[in-house]
């Protein structure tokens, strides 16, 4: 499957860059220990040659992740759905990049064409998106990377698909998988599976259920 017919498939985002916008710096306050994404950032920053480009996709708020590797020195990139986000996040890294679009608009002579990357990070992004997506997003984000480009992707562990759930006084939907297919979705999409952490995750809003966090570190294969 490539990124041909990402285009095409209807996308419902309904509500979801809402949310986000309300919540705005809430989630880093619920989320306030992010040890997983460091590490994984740490792995990215330090792995990647000196002043690489690197797009951090479902950016947020900017931290930790895309302030992170700007001060590891790489040309960054953020983009996200959300518009708050995205504010608070020139705010907080404005050596970086920031753009607002659509995992589905980033791809060459599309609406949101930003070229090609060293490495991407996609912490939590992806599972926003319904399952029928993921793996178009995949492709979409192998197709931006680099030959032999890096990609740290991380989700939750969760048997779900489009799942609504209450997330800080909004509404959400969210998709997941067992690590063992996410494994599988993640190498069909032409990527090797480097290393994987794992992480029981306990945030401090009890709005936000615990979780365990998956993190891939991966490499793009032709």
């Amino acid at each position: 499957m490539g990124t041909g017919g990402y285009e095409d498939i209807k996308r419902d985002r309904g509500g979801q860059a809402e949310a986000f916008d309300a919540i705005g710096d809430r989630y880093d306050e619920a989320f306030p220990h992010k040890d997983g994404q460091l590490t994984a950032g740490r792995w990215l920053a330090g792995t990647l040659p000196a002043g690489s480009r690197v797009l951090d996709l479902g950016c947020g708020t900017g931290l930790p992740s895309t302030r992170q590797l700007a001060e590891a020195g790489h040309r960054v990139v953020g983009v996200d759905l959300s518009a708050g986000m995205l504010a608070l996040a020139a705010r907080y890294v404005p050596e970086a990049e920031f753009h607002q679009g659509d995992i589905a608009d980033l791809r060459p002579g599309g609406p949101l064409d930003l070229g090609r990357f060293d490495g991407v990070a996609a912490f939590f992004s992806l599972l926003m998106l319904p399952r029928a997506e993921i793996p178009y997003a995949l492709r979409a984000i192998h197709d931006l990377l680099e030959p032999a480009g890096l990609f740290i992707l991380s989700m939750v562990e969760a048997d779900v698909d489009d799942f609504a759930i209450p997330f800080l006084g909004n509404t959400i939907r969210v998709s997941g998988y067992l690590r063992d297919d996410l494994h599988q979705v993640v190498a069909d999409a032409g990527f090797e599976v480097i290393e994987e952490e794992s992480y029981a995750y306990a945030p401090a809003s009890t709005d936000v259920p615990p979780e365990e966090q998956l993190f891939l570190y991966c490499r793009r294969r032709a």
